[in-house]
C-alpha cells in the first residue's frame, strides 16, 4: 500500500472519529460499549490491503468521497419504494439508516433509537468495520422471536440517498434473536439513489433447534458503497441458512461470521455475485466449527462482465473439540469478458482428526459447444447466453424455499442481464 493510500485511509478514519465526537452525547444504546468501539476504531482505523482479509479489496475509492451525517430524510420515497419487490410480507423500512414508521407496515420489537440494546453479545470490535458501526450506529431493527414460535417472514429494507447532492454515510445495527425452536425468514433488501455509504451490521442469535433463514438482495445505487457484516451464533441443532445476491454498488463487501457453538448446529452461506462495468464485490465468510457433528455448506457463484472484479474468501475453522465436522465450500465463476477478474481464496484450518472438509474453485467462460448447440436450433445469441448463465446460477438459487423471495431474485437477475445486453 503506497503512502497516498495510507494517508487517505487515515484522513477518512479521522473524519469518522470527528463525527463520533460531535454525536456521542445524543447517540443511544450503551455509552460504555460505544466508547469502547470508538477507542478500538481510533487504534485500528480503516482496513487496508496489507491486511490479509482485505488484500483483494481496497477501500481507496471510499476514502475519496467526503461523507456527511444524514440530516434530511427523504420526504418522498414513493419512487424508491415502488422499485422494491412486493413480497406480500410485513416490512421494516430504514432510510439513510433511520427507521421510518410511516413507510413501514410492521413494528417488530424495538429499534436502537427507541431503546433496544446497542450491540448484543457479539460486539466483535476486532473487526474494523464492526467497530466503526458500533461507534456511529444511530438506529437499527431489533427482532425477537419467542421460543417455539414460527414468525413467518419479515422484510428489512434499507434505502440510501444523497439528499441535495451531499454524500452521506450510515451505520445501522440490527439484532435478531430466536428462542429455542423458533423460526423466522428475514428478507433484507438494500437499494437507493446517488452516492452514499451503507455500513450495516446484523447480529443473529439462533438458539437450540431454531432456524433463521436470511435472504439478501443487495442492489445499491451504481455510485454507492456497501460494506456489511453478519455475526451469527448458532446453538445445538440450530440452523443459520443464508443467501446473498449482490448486484449493485460501486464497491461492496459482504462478510459473514458464523459460529457453530452447539452439537449438530448448521450454517448455509450461499451467494451469487453478478457484476458489470467497473464494479467490485467481495463475499467473505468465516465459519467456526466449535462443537461436534456440526455442518456448513457454501456455494458461491460469480458472473462477471466488463472490467468488474469479484472476490470470494471462504474460511472453515475446525476446533479440536469439533469431531465429526462436515464442511464444504465451492466457488465457481463465469468470466464473460476478457477484462473481468476473480480472486478466489478458499481456506481450511483444521485441528480435529475425524472430519470431512473440502473446498474448490473453478473459473471459465461459457461453454462454446453448448452455445453452438442452442444457436444451431435457432436461439438468438443473447438469449442463448442468458439461458446458459441462468443454468449456471440455478445451483445457488435452488435451495431458496421462499417462493416470493426467489421470484424477486430471479427478476433482479433478469433485469441485470438486460442492462448488460
Amino acid at each position: 500500500m503506497n503512502a497516498v493510500s495510507q494517508t487517505s485511509l487515515q484522513a477518512s478514519a479521522a473524519s469518522f472519529r470527528a463525527r463520533y465526537e460531535g454525536l456521542k452525547e445524543r447517540l443511544g444504546g450503551d455509552s460504555i460499549q460505544r466508547a469502547e468501539a470508538a477507542d478500538a476504531f481510533a487504534h485500528q482505523g480503516l482496513p487496508g490491503p496489507r491486511e490479509e482479509a482485505w488484500h483483494y479489496t481496497a477501500l481507496r475509492p471510499l476514502t475519496e468521497v467526503a461523507f456527511h451525517e444524514p440530516v434530511v430524510l427523504l420526504s418522498d420515497c414513493a419512487a424508491a419504494l415502488a422499485a422494491l419487490p412486493d413480497l406480500g410480507m410485513p416490512r421494516l423500512v430504514f432510510v439513510d439508516g433511520r427507521f421510518r414508521a410511516d413507510l413501514s407496515d410492521a413494528v417488530t420489537g424495538a429499534t436502537l433509537r427507541t431503546g433496544a440494546p446497542a450491540f448484543g453479545p457479539s460486539v466483535a470490535l476486532g473487526e474494523k468495520m464492526v467497530a466503526l458501526n458500533a461507534m456511529l450506529a444511530e438506529d437499527g431493527a431489533a427482532i425477537t422471536v419467542a421460543p417455539g414460535v414460527d414468525a413467518g417472514a419479515v422484510m428489512l429494507v434499507s434505502l440510501g440517498s444523497d439528499a441535495h447532492g451531499v454524500p452521506v454515510s450510515f451505520h445501522p445495527r440490527h439484532s435478531v434473536v430466536l428462542g429455542a425452536g423458533a423460526r423466522l425468514t428475514l428478507v433484507e433488501v438494500n437499494g437507493g439513489t446517488g452516492v452514499y455509504f451503507n455500513n450495516p451490521v446484523l447480529v443473529a442469535e439462533v438458539a437450540e433447534d431454531a432456524t433463521l433463514t436470511h435472504l439478501r438482495i443487495q442492489q445499491e445505487a451504481a455510485g454507492a458503497f456497501h460494506i456489511s457484516t453478519v455475526l451469527a451464533d448458532v446453538q445445538a441443532r440450530g440452523t443459520y441458512d443464508s443467501f446473498t445476491l449482490a448486484l449493485g454498488g460501486r464497491l461492496s463487501r459482504v462478510e459473514v461470521h458464523a459460529a457453530l457453538l452447539g452439537e449438530k448446529a448448521m450454517a448455509h452461506l450461499n451467494a451469487a455475485q453478478l457484476l458489470g462495468g467497473v464494479q467490485h464485490s467481495d463475499f467473505t465468510t468465516i465459519v467456526r466449527h466449535d462443537a461436534p457433528a456440526t455442518a456448513s455448506r457454501q456455494t458461491v457463484k460469480n458472473v462477471l462482465t466488463g472490467r468488474s472484479k469479484g472476490v470470494f474468501q471462504g474460511k472453515i475453522e475446525v476446533a479440536r473439540v469439533a469431531q465429526k465436522t462436515d464442511g464444504y465450500q465451492m466457488n465457481q465463476t463465469l468470466l464473460l469478458s476478457g477484462d473481468a477478474e476473480i480472486d478466489s481464496k478458499p481456506q481450511l484450518e483444521i485441528y480435529a482428526d475425524d472430519v470431512k472438509c473440502s473446498h474448490g474453485a473453478t473459473v471459465g467462460e461459457l461453454d462454446a459447444d453448448q452455445l453452438f448447440y442452442l444457436r444451431s436450433r435457432g436461439v438468438p445469441e443473447a438469449q442463448a447466453r442468458n439461458i446458459l448463465v441462468r443454468a449456471f446460477l440455478s445451483e445457488a438459487l435452488d435451495p431458496i424455499e421462499h417462493e416470493g423471495a426467489r421470484a424477486a431474485m430471479e427478476a433482479a437477475i433478469a433485469a441485470w442481464w438486460e442492462r448488460q445486453a
